[in-house]
């Protein structure tokens, strides 16, 4: 989002306080963000809230005095990158879909050429409504980006649909819309998290995997383009509208979605952690608490990339979490299961452990090693992706 220009409409509905936050956020993330507000919308929000965050005027009056000597309409609309209404009332995506044009907002979105995102929010009754649902089908024929709503309570005490989707997966949307489409076309299955294995009906055997790398490579793929499955325990809110995620409990659980999912996908990278080992069997009933010592007998669980098959021309990547030897083994693992690249790190490192918003790691295959210097883990996500097109070049 860094340099991109955006303009952000805010229209009349009680979420319009989320734009708020919204606007925040991508100021934090380096855009340049223009609000245009609805008569509406100032009954729910102080302009000066916006014009605070933005460090920019806000617009209101379709023929306002603007600052400089422009036609701020058009001027607004061929400057942005991405134009933005958060929320959407009916109103406005009936305006949007009929041409209509008698205030500043929705006269700046019909001279705009950027792309235009909406974020519907309203009444559950008002959204299902035929002649909205058609308006918002309109727009998406005319190639409007007409994002999801969310599902639950409404501040009017209706439970259903018409609520504004999380700030974070707007957030994420805006990001994928303006991301290059270099995945455009392609397809992959991306793992991510721990597996478990129960020892009873309540008690189970873990990792300390977070997944937060596999949920950065499956966000960074989205943005890029590409349909990715998204095999894990549990999935982020903000990125399940834009990944078709697959949920799993055991190793087997996660061995089985692998192999149904490449069979369509172009690929494999494999950043979850499943188990090894797992309970040689699970009790019925709880175990009670005795006071003699209870042994505790594994056994080992199917390896996922050994066993897995593969297409022709996939590209497979594997990652090696590592406490000694980090090099050593991540070449041993990728000539063992045949993989295109191995993605080392050190698990010892506290700073670069499982949890932390960093990581520090090392592209190795079979010729070479690539050393990445420390960098967030959507950097590291987007690093890997970049070896995996590379990768699918020479297959």
């Amino acid at each position: 989002m860094k340099g991109k220009n955006i303009v952000l409409g805010v229209t009349g509905g009680i979420a319009a306080y989320k734009a708020a936050d919204l606007c925040s956020r991508l100021i934090k993330a380096g855009a340049h963000v223009d609000v245009v507000m609805t008569k509406h919308a100032t009954a729910f929000i102080q302009p000066l809230t916006f014009q605070t965050l933005s460090g920019n005027p806000v617009i209101i009056e379709q023929f306002e005095t603007p600052i400089k000597w422009e036609l701020a309409h058009i001027s607004l609309s061929q400057k942005a990158d991405l134009f933005v209404i958060v929320p959407a009332t009916a109103n406005m995506i009936g305006k949007m879909a009929n041409g209509i044009a008698d205030d500043f907002l929705s006269t700046a979105l019909l001279a705009t050429t950027a792309p235009v995102m909406v974020a519907p929010a309203m009444n559950t009754k008002m959204f299902e409504h035929l002649a909205v649902q058609e308006n918002m089908e309109t727009l998406r024929r005319r190639g409007v980006f007409v994002l999801e709503t969310a599902e639950g309570r409404l501040a009017c005490g209706d439970i259903g649909k018409g609520k504004l989707l999380d700030v974070e997966a707007i957030l994420f949307a805006m990001k994928k819309s303006l991301a290059k489409a270099d995945f455009s076309g392609l397809s992959l299955t991306i793992t991510a998290g721990p597996t478990a294995a129960a020892l009873d009906p309540v008690r189970l055997i873990t990792n300390r995997s977070t997944g937060k790398m596999g949920f950065e490579l499956a966000k960074q793929a989205s943005q890029r383009g590409a349909k990715v499955d998204l095999i894990a325990r549990t999935c982020p809110k903000s990125i399940q509208p834009f990944v078709n995620w697959m949920p799993i409990e055991t190793t087997s659980d996660m061995a089985e979605a692998v192999a149904n999912s490449l069979q369509q996908t172009d690929g494999l990278i494999m950043a979850a952690a499943p188990l090894d080992y797992q309970p040689i069997r699970v009790e019925k009933e709880k175990i009670k608490k005795t006071n003699d010592d209870w042994q505790l007998t594994l056994v080992r669980t199917v390896d996922i990339l050994r066993t897995t098959p593969r297409k022709e021309g996939q590209v497979v990547i594997g990652f090696a979490a590592e406490s000694q030897n980090l090099i050593e083994n991540a070449k041993k693992k990728c000539k063992e299961k045949a993989l295109d690249l191995v993605v080392a790190n050190d698990i010892s490192r506290a700073d670069i452990g499982f949890g932390s918003e960093e990581n520090q790691v090392v592209l190795v295959d079979l010729n070479r090693e690539e050393a990445l210097p420390k960098m967030t883990k959507s950097s590291v996500a987007d690093c890997i992706l970049d070896r995996f097109l590379r990768i699918r070049e020479t297959k």
